[in-house]
């Protein structure tokens, strides 16, 4: 959809998304690292379901 005229709602809602989950992070160090691994398995699961 997006014609390169600016953000698309998917990047937009991520970049929301990654700055709410920053903000978490930076007020509660142990749910940031929860977050962190949570992140990490889904990338992973990701790509080698790819």
């Amino acid at each position: 959809m997006n014609n390169g005229n600016g953000l698309d709602l998917r990047t937009a809602m991520l970049l929301i998304v990654g700055g709410f989950g920053t903000y978490i992070a930076f007020l509660y160090p142990a749910v940031g690292i929860a977050l962190l691994v949570g992140i990490s398995v889904m990338t992973l699961l990701h790509l080698l379901l790819k």
